[in-house]
């Protein structure tokens, strides 16, 4: 958990670059999921080298290590419609469930995730996401601008369900 603190730190001070935002995030034990808002390939670009380059400083304090920590570079997908949208908060916001060894009753907020910033969970979940944002510590993810991370994925279903598990 010190790892995810001390990238969500990083992360507060330049999540929102203007023509550039991160918006959602999952942090997993070998790799990072990102939800980015982008004007143009050189904005998405440049954003991504910021994220990355802060992304392997905080690794590298955490560790007490240095030396490069990304091997490859980063895998994009476009979203266009509100079902792509919906799907990918959907594996972004709850990918520690989808990775569960064993499906447990116990539901919550996953906290390597931005998902405690969340706005549209099911009313069922309210309780999970106020403990969550309990949490001291800045806002790590940028207000989003765009038709479809905004209202455009409702759409395509219901609020999404903190205890299902994304296909």
């Amino acid at each position: 958990m010190k790892l995810v603190r001390e990238l969500e730190r990083s992360w507060a001070k330049a999540c929102d670059r203007g023509d550039f935002r991160l918006a959602h995030y999952s942090i997993q034990a070998n790799h990072v999921h990102l939800l980015v808002e982008a004007k143009d390939a050189d904005a998405l670009g440049r954003g991504m080298k910021s994220l990355g380059a802060r992304l392997a400083r905080a690794v590298n304090r955490v560790f007490a290590r240095s030396g490069p920590v990304l091997k490859d570079r980063y895998h994009h997908v476009v979203l266009k419609s509100p079902t792509q949208v919906r799907n990918a908060l959907r594996y972004v916001l709850m990918n520690a469930r989808r990775h569960m060894k064993r499906p447990s009753s116990i539901v919550h907020i996953d906290p390597a995730s931005s998902g405690r910033w969340f706005g549209d969970w099911q009313r069922s979940a309210r309780d999970l996401v106020i403990a969550a944002r309990g949490r001291p510590g800045p806002r790590a993810v940028a207000f989003t601008h765009t038709w479809l991370l905004n209202e455009g994925w409702r759409r395509a279903g219901p609020p999404l369900d903190p205890a299902a598990a994304p296909g």
